[in-house]
């Protein structure tokens, strides 16, 4: 049982970040169930391979069984912490951060973990010095703001067309979707850039 158990942590474990382990709890219990030619290892319904949990082992026999077995994941790797404090409404650098390694299964969720994930975010509250960064920490710079006047790039095969002018329906950070109207009233989606341009592909 230990092995199927080991197998399956195996195939849960691979593409996590960092370093990942795992220790399987003790099976005492076992001994209590007849042994099972067809072992069936899960996790729980909305679980995951990560920290301290548990996984369902199930018998589909005859005389099914089923019990839960304490596993621990580990996941070992680096993570970002603030180099220096870092002030409401700042805009983050590299220069900001540091790294550290440690078990990320024992950091609160939405730790980052490359500072691409940060750098050129703007900080929602003030952080102190030697904090790990998570992201709820950060929210990405607006490039188009509701209201906005915005110039249109569009785009198609065979054509380049910039300059037309829309106004924009909601806030956008680089990279996203927003829509926009149009002098004619009609509204098209299209990518936000910086500068308060909007990208729009046919």
């Amino acid at each position: 049982m230990k092995k199927a158990i080991e197998d399956f942590l195996r195939i849960q474990i691979k593409g996590l970040p960092g370093q990942a382990t795992f220790e399987v709890g003790p099976l005492d219990t076992v001994n209590k169930f007849p042994p099972c030619p067809a072992l069936e290892v899960s996790l729980a319904a909305g679980a995951r391979a990560w920290g301290r949990t548990s996984v369902a082992v199930r018998c589909r026999t005859e005389n099914p069984w089923s019990l839960y077995v304490p596993v621990q994941v580990r996941v070992m790797g680096e993570y970002l912490l603030t180099a220096r404090a870092l002030a409401q409404g700042q805009v983050v650098a590299e220069a900001d951060l540091t790294r550290t390694r440690g078990d990320l299964t024992e950091l609160p969720a939405g730790i980052l973990t490359e500072a691409g994930q940060a750098v050129g975010r703007t900080v929602v509250q003030s952080v102190s010095s030697g904090r790990p960064l998570r992201s709820e920490m950060l929210r990405q710079v607006l490039v188009v703001l509701a209201g906005q006047s915005v110039k249109l790039s569009s785009a198609g095969p065979g054509f380049q067309v910039s300059g037309a002018e829309a106004k924009a329906l909601a806030n956008a950070a680089e990279g996203q979707v927003v829509q926009v109207r149009l002098p004619s009233g009609r509204v098209v989606s299209g990518i936000a850039r910086a500068g308060g341009v909007v990208e729009v592909t046919y």
